[in-house]
């Protein structure tokens, strides 16, 4: 039985770690505005009725929840794949150096 040769293309792993690099600076917008442009004011609703305080509560509880279980999970995962992709470019480019010194 023949061997077969598997190839990396170390340029399209690259191309990926820059895409994902951009997409990560991307996501200051849509972090800027969870963070920063969600804000609701303390008399925007009216004053002195319940249903005014529980909207405010359910307005911060769904703020954080945007902030910290989809925008900051979404960021951090793009980040591990692009460390992830770029140690995978990294260690084909080192064993192709080494294949090249034998």
């Amino acid at each position: 039985m023949a061997s077969k040769e598997y190839g990396v293309d170390l340029d399209a792993l690259d191309q990926v770690v820059k895409e994902l690099n951009q997409v990560l600076k991307d996501m200051g917008g849509p972090k800027d505005k969870a963070k920063n442009q969600t804000y609701l004011p303390d008399g925007a609703l009216g004053k002195g009725f319940e249903e005014r305080d529980r909207m405010h509560k359910a307005h911060d509880e769904m703020k954080q929840y945007i902030e910290h279980n989809i925008v900051n999970l979404i960021e951090k995962m793009i980040d591990e794949f692009g460390k992830k992709s770029k140690q995978t470019k990294d260690a084909y480019e080192d064993a192709e150096h080494d294949n090249s010194m034998h």
